[in-house]
């Protein structure tokens, strides 16, 4: 049967920003609960090596999820695996409803949803999703050993994807549609090293092509942006990596959106329009988007959730 749960602070998204928002809310003897959704951990459960966390060298991003998880709960976070289909924003108390058909209802709200891989929005796409076109290279490389796969984009997801992908593929394409990378400079550096890495310049997505049965990709054809030429390549995997987009879907209509549908935030605040409601991470931060960016505005939504509701009270 569905349950009706009450709490002071809400938290919605189990990245670096919710569970950080957990360990503080915690502490601030809040009783927070937190939902972690349908992806727990967020994206960097898809992430291999984590070297820009301090004190950690080097950690794996499952690895690193698992300890802030944890970490937050030992300190007192209720942790609750469901996924809130709907929020209602209009009124205090706010009520939002799970997956699981429960409905919780909270004095204030953290959101902390992060951000969903962007596509390319090809229909061919589309037809060979998850069956030769992934936007995970961890979860999917595995699956390539000795064959020639393609990563699109120029960020450093694109470079991190195509370095992890050289443990298994003999080649790896990298198209970009400009001729200089996006990434920090030392992922470039390996880049350029790796024999296994081949970059095609001023190149985009025409089309992407396979068999019908079984469904698989067999290539793809390329457009030259310069001159509109086409070509083919021969691959079996298409990693697309050009980047993420803000998971706003719980929020259209109810809190104000900018920079392509991130949710603004009043200055030097995570607060949001509605007085109660406070956001973290990717689904504010169109800027820096790190997990240790994330992490520090769930610490500052905790803290501005824990003032909100004393003065409250």
């Amino acid at each position: 049967m569905p349950k009706e749960k009450h709490t002071r602070l809400l938290i919605i998204g189990s990245g670096p920003a919710g569970y950080t928002a957990g360990v503080y809310a915690s502490r601030a003897m809040l009783d927070p609960i937190l939902i972690q959704g349908i992806q727990p951990g967020g994206q960097l459960t898809i992430t291999t090596e984590v070297e820009n966390w301090p004190g950690e060298k080097e950690i794996q991003g499952p690895d690193l999820m698992v300890n802030m998880e944890a970490h937050a709960k030992s300190v007192g976070t209720d942790i609750i695996f469901d996924h809130i289909d709907q929020i209602d924003l209009s009124k205090r108390p706010f009520l939002a409803t799970g997956q699981s058909g429960d409905r919780y209802i909270a004095d204030a709200v953290v959101l902390a949803t992060g951000a969903q891989a962007k596509w390319l929005g090809l229909e061919s796409e589309d037809k060979f999703k998850g069956f030769g076109v992934s936007a995970c290279a961890t979860c999917d490389g595995f699956f390539y050993k000795g064959e020639n796969v393609v990563v699109i984009g120029g960020g450093n997801t694109a470079v991190e994807e195509a370095l992890f992908l050289t443990n298994f593929a003999s080649k790896v394409t990298l198209i970009h549609r400009r001729d200089e990378l996006r990434s920090e400079k030392i992922l470039q550096d390996r880049l350029f090293k790796n024999p296994k890495i081949e970059t095609l310049w001023f190149h985009e997505v025409d089309e992407i092509l396979g068999d019908d049965d079984p469904l698989g990709v067999t290539g793809l054809n390329v457009k030259n942006v310069k001159t509109n030429k086409i070509s083919h390549l021969s691959c079996k995997g298409v990693f697309v990596a050009i980047g993420h987009a803000p998971e706003n879907s719980l929020i259209k209509g109810q809190l104000e959106t900018h920079m392509g549908g991130y949710v603004v935030t009043n200055a030097n605040s995570t607060a949001t329009s509605i007085p109660g409601v406070f956001v973290a991470g990717d689904l504010t931060d169109y800027i820096y988007r790190q997990a240790v960016t994330s992490a520090g505005m769930g610490c500052m939504a905790a803290l501005e959730a824990e003032k909100f509701l004393a003065e409250k009270t």
